[in-house]
């Protein structure tokens, strides 16, 4: 009976420190738990801080062209000079070319281009005769791609073939 009942204390001791050890793996996964659950709220944090402020640097480098144009407004009041006015906006359409480019934005102009569907948005047809079919006779608003993901397709005439006038 003796062996018994130091078998028992043994396996007792056993239980209790499995017991222990549990607790101390279950504490152990429940801090892992949280501090995953903080990592993640975190960089939830951080994608909303970035989706808020993400485009304050294209902002600062648009500032300067608003300012001339507000600049190129105000003058234009007082002068009468038509191409002092043309070359204020374009050296204000510079500016804005030169940021866009800055930030990856580029121009889609496919004036006289084979109509492409991935770029272009054609908005009519125009029959002629001096120009292949399928081809971007008129751009009526240029397009714009950001880093290589089309933001807005040109807008454009597509020519095709004239009808022959049957008798």
């Amino acid at each position: 009976m003796e062996k018994l009942r130091a078998a028992l204390a043994e396996c007792e001791k056993a239980l209790e420190i499995t017991r222990q050890e549990s607790d101390e793996r279950q504490d152990s996964l429940l801090r892992a738990y949280a501090e995953l659950d903080n990592e993640r709220k975190k960089a939830l944090r951080e994608i909303d801080k970035m989706q808020k402020f993400a485009i304050d640097r294209l902002l600062i480098a648009l500032l300067p062209i608003k300012d001339s144009l507000e600049l190129g407004l105000q003058t234009a009041g007082d002068t009468l000079n038509p191409q002092s006015l043309s070359q204020g906006m374009q050296l204000t359409l510079d500016k804005l070319s030169t940021v866009f480019a800055d930030f990856g934005i580029e121009t889609i102009d496919p004036q006289g281009e084979q109509f492409n569907p991935q770029y272009h948005e054609a908005v009519d047809m125009e029959p002629m005769s001096d120009v292949p079919p399928n081809t971007v006779c008129h751009v009526q608003q240029k397009g714009y791609v950001l880093n290589g993901r089309v933001v807005r397709a040109a807008r454009v005439t597509v020519s095709t073939v004239p009808q022959t006038e049957q008798h």
